[in-house]
């Protein structure tokens, strides 16, 4: 039966509503200029918290970046960083592939010419609560936090910030990010694949798959990899090599007296370089305690943490020189102003890029992420996964292992790509994944080797 001219005018308010209702929260999360800005080019960018949870106040902040050019016509992208403890603003936005960094020790910032918004609008999110400008107040949930915690709320992030940006809804939508959202991208893309199973449910995702950088992903592969890398990178010697082989099995969840004492030297020789980027200038800078040093000192310290799980405590994404300048604009009060950040100004203590506290506190609940891979290439979302080849916290090697255990077919056999007519890394093509090498990037690729990053996402997005 056709509906009646006032059913249809009923619907019709219905729709408008809703709509006006989105849109008037858009509007008023809409950033219009940031202390240091350059006045050109302009930049389409919205902030602000979305609420997770009504009952125990938890809200998760976000930074979005229309597209720079036909965003109605171009993907979403969600970013996601690691840590545990480390924020999407201060390293994913503001450092690496967003399209305004800071500079000059966080006095003002500049126009990132190799942005991914030139391929996709960029949503990056402030995961989990505690971290940066995200909160609670219930500070209970803070010792909950573990890796299905933190998908639950970047899940409940997401359906409600579709309500609030309703025309990205249908978009198709990538799920990305590097270190430690190895554990948080698989899983997020897990969780939305199997609440996506109902299609016609309002909580539907456009979901074509995922991306992570140098990411964490299998607890025995990736220590295996951490010692081998730093062998065959002259880090240590042969006979610390070969004490590791002979007192490591990195498959139990405790390490013996032997082992912890061969993995001490090793992360000893990291001291004294940048295990992030092992053939980069160590930074100087000092502008606050936590250096790359001091948190692997601090890792090593916890008399009452064993095994692995005392090595897990090294920040997995932290580069001293940027996070300062990062941290330095993101504590400045015009700043936060204008982002619409700590409103009511009761977040605990400063602004930080990485949070010790949340580091200290997180239940590392999941050993491996392979499973879920296998799953949801079989699914049939699209994987890719890349990987700074100097980088000797998450290296190549463990990558490799990780990928390697999946045994999956290969398509295209290992090569090189190239970008300017140079060798920029490697690559290997498997049905339903690739495997891509960045030459000379460290842990955090968008920052180390811009213009290979971008080529990166163009590739991949334009492959769907």
């Amino acid at each position: 039966m056709a509906a009646t001219p006032l059913v249809c005018a009923l619907l019709l308010v219905v729709f408008c509503t809703r709509t006006s209702s989105s849109g008037v929260e858009q509007e008023a999360d809409r950033v219009g200029h940031l202390p240091g800005q350059p006045a050109s080019p302009g930049v389409s960018q919205f902030s602000g918290y979305v609420t997770v949870d009504e009952r125990h106040g938890r809200a998760l902040f976000y930074w979005f970046f229309e597209a720079q050019a036909a965003p109605q016509h171009k993907p979403l992208l969600l970013w996601l960083n690691g840590g545990p403890g480390c924020s999407s603003i201060g390293y994913g936005a503001a450092s690496e592939l967003g399209p305004l960094r800071v500079v000059r020790k966080g006095e003002a910032l500049e126009f990132n010419k190799y942005a991914w918004n030139q391929e996709a609008n960029l949503l990056f999110l402030g995961s989990p609560i505690g971290v940066g400008f995200s909160y609670t107040n219930t500070s209970s949930d803070l010792t909950k936090l573990n890796d299905d915690f933190v998908a639950e709320d970047a899940y409940s992030f997401l359906v409600n910030w579709f309500k609030r940006f309703p025309q990205y809804k249908g978009r198709d939508f990538y799920i990305s990010g590097e270190s430690y959202a190895g554990h948080y991208v698989p899983q997020l893309a897990d969780l939305v694949y199997e609440r996506n199973k109902n299609k016609m449910a309002n909580t539907y995702m456009n979901l074509k798959g995922f991306m992570v950088g140098n990411p964490l992903t299998d607890d025995y592969y990736d220590y295996k990899g951490i010692a081998d890398y730093a062998w065959s990178h002259a880090v240590v010697s042969d006979e610390v090599y070969k004490h590791i082989k002979e007192n490591c099995d990195f498959k139990t969840p405790n390490w013996t007296d032997g082992c912890n004492t061969a993995m001490t030297v090793v992360f000893d020789q990291y001291d004294l370089i940048d295990i992030y980027n092992i053939y980069a200038p160590k930074c100087l800078l000092g502008l606050n305690s936590s250096s790359s040093a001091n948190r692997a000192h601090f890792a090593k310290d916890q008399g009452a943490q064993f095994g692995r799980r005392r090595w897990r405590r090294l920040f997995s994404g932290y580069d001293p020189c940027y996070s300062n300048y990062a941290q330095v604009y993101f504590n400045r009060k015009d700043v936060q102003k204008a982002l619409q950040a700590n409103v009511s100004g009761l977040l605990p203590g400063k602004y930080q890029v990485c949070s010790d506290p949340i580091l200290n506190s997180y239940n590392f609940s999941v050993s491996s992420v392979l499973p879920i891979y296998t799953k949801l290439i079989k699914a049939g979302l699209r994987v890719w996964l890349y990987s700074g080849d100097a980088d000797g916290r998450v290296p190549v090697i463990g990558s490799r292992y990780c990928v390697e255990a999946l045994n999956l077919p290969i398509k295209t056999p290992w090569q090189p790509w190239y970008l300017d007519k140079q060798v920029a890394g490697r690559f290997v093509e498997y049905h339903g994944m690739s495997m891509v090498t960045v030459r000379g990037a460290g842990h955090l690729v968008p920052l180390n080797k811009p213009a290979e990053g971008l080529k990166l996402i163009n590739v991949r997005i334009n492959l769907d």
